[in-house]
């Protein structure tokens, strides 16, 4: 049975599996297909699973299948997972969160999350490729790109414009792009990013997909690599809402079962102003209709919940960034010190030990580590240098903590409502870090100016999920179909 790849869910399949109309190797061969048509123009695979490895791993599942054995509810579903989740070398894929400078590292065994997904029955077909150590390596280097992948594109635009910003309107944004721009494209009908500050949300919603970031410190992050323990947290990226309930559920290990509850049952959303909350001209450059048009949907977003029924507040207020201070010293300190020390240790043998190392490998082999236009190290060199110490780090932790959580829970007590919402294209993203809270992206709609989606980010309060999910399957019943690419 064929399918469109470009549509097609991991709950559409898992149906077609369960009634026997397709096998787990077929639908390989269907997403192999799409990836070998537009893989070599997009480049969002850093590191592609070997086909033989794959199709052996589908037979065995389609057998268990046919033995009654499943796994979970996405038995035999592909899904790629960023080149920041460890996979054992006998799985033919590497990880180097971008970085040459991991280039030949070897693990025996795979990271937790990773393990979680194969125990699951998942497929991995491959690591998609991200932003450098997730940004941290040079403050003005474009999301999606790194030495060792190259720079991602966006399904939807295909081309970055020339003296592109960071978050521009061909930027395919934030470091999960390959995991997003995968699914978006049919590659894959899942994938698994990581978020320090938006890296999930951001490329999501340029995707036109739904994907979460969880409340950050709920995983076992053994066998990944994040940027910090502060503000990080890895989530599923996908097509549909169900598709995100059914992999949370999966990597959380929790049971989300709001099937009794009704459609807008639990909750209330506060929308914040879109002409408030935007991206920063310095992020984004707004050209004829771009910035009018984003404003119009996404009032025509709260105008169509509110017609059936969804209880909301708009707009609600909620204070800016500007109270928010530490990330940097604490993003340079828990990378030095915690992340990459342990993803260090994912390995049996890696070629560098520290992030002196790294530094010291980037400046050794700068024509390809370091290439044209982004030959600095910035940031890897300020971690590197980072002299604060762990007293002075924590104390700023606890203080960033406290005053988000208190700026979004002014927010949330003062409208009575349990999770806000913003354009994709917002900062709002930075408060749910600091806070440690969960984020949320829905679909809204594509730009006239070059077709790129955008869409609405949304938070909650820790463990919250169950909330988020709800209201995006809610979401997903009224909403306009996500948009697809034209490729």
């Amino acid at each position: 049975m064929a399918f469109n790849a470009l549509i097609t869910s991991a709950t559409d399949l898992q149906q077609s599996l369960e009634e026997n109309k397709i096998t787990s190797v077929q639908i390989l061969y269907e997403y192999f297909a799409q990836i070998d048509r537009h893989e070599p123009t997009l480049n969002a695979l850093i590191s592609p699973a070997p086909r033989d490895n794959v199709l052996a791993i589908a037979r065995a599942l389609d057998q268990e299948r046919q033995e009654g054995k499943l796994r979970s509810s996405f038995h035999g579903i592909p899904i790629i997972l960023k080149d920041s989740f460890v996979t054992a070398s006998d799985l033919g894929m590497s990880t180097t969160a971008g970085s040459r400078a991991f280039i030949g590292s070897k693990a025996s065994k795979n990271g937790t999350i990773t393990q979680r997904l194969i125990n699951a029955g998942l497929i991995i077909l491959g690591k998609g490729n991200m932003t450098e150590f997730a940004g941290m390596k040079m403050t003005t280097m474009m999301p999606g790109w790194s030495a060792h992948g190259g720079q991602t594109l966006s399904p939807y635009v295909r081309k970055m414009e020339e003296n592109e910003k960071l978050l521009g309107h061909s930027a395919p944004g934030g470091s999960s792009t390959g995991s997003a721009v995968a699914v978006a494209a049919g590659f894959s009908p899942l994938a698994l990013g990581t978020e320090t500050i938006g890296s999930i949300i951001t490329p999501a919603t340029r995707a036109g997909l739904y994907a979460l970031k969880p409340t950050i410190g709920i995983q076992d992050t053994t066998g990944l690599y994040s940027m910090t323990d502060f503000f990080d947290s890895p989530g599923p990226m996908a097509k549909s809402a169900s598709d995100v309930h059914v992999l949370s559920e999966i990597l959380l290990d929790q049971s989300f079962n709001f099937s009794q509850l009704g459609l807008w049952e639990g909750f209330s959303v506060g929308f914040v102003d879109p002409r408030v909350w935007n991206m920063a001209p310095n992020f984004c450059t707004q050209f004829e209709g771009t910035a009018e048009q984003m404003v119009d949907e996404y009032e025509e977003t709260v105008s169509s919940l509110q017609s059936h029924g969804c209880p909301l507040r708009y707009p609600v207020s909620l204070s800016d960034t500007s109270n928010l201070r530490g990330i940097l010293p604490i993003a340079y300190w828990d990378f030095k010190n915690i992340c990459i020390p342990r993803f260090i240790r994912a390995f049996d043998e890696c070629p560098v030990s520290s992030v002196v190392d790294i530094v010291k490998y980037n400046k050794d082999n700068s024509e390809t580590a370091l290439p044209t236009p982004f030959t600095e190290q910035n940031d890897l060199e300020g971690a590197m240098n980072s002299t604060e110490s762990k007293q002075k780090i924590d104390a700023l932790k606890q203080e960033l903590r406290i005053t988000a959580k208190q700026i979004l829970d002014k927010a949330f007590d003062k409208e009575g409502i349990n999770l806000l919402a913003a354009p994709g294209d917002s900062p709002i993203c930075v408060h749910a870090a600091a806070a440690g809270y969960p984020v949320a992206a829905v679909p809204i709609g594509q730009l006239r100016y070059n077709n790129r989606p955008f869409g609405l980010c949304l938070v909650a309060k820790a463990n919250e999920e169950e909330t988020l999910l709800h209201f995006m399957r809610s979401y997903e019943h009224i909403a306009k179909p996500r948009p697809t690419p034209n490729i």
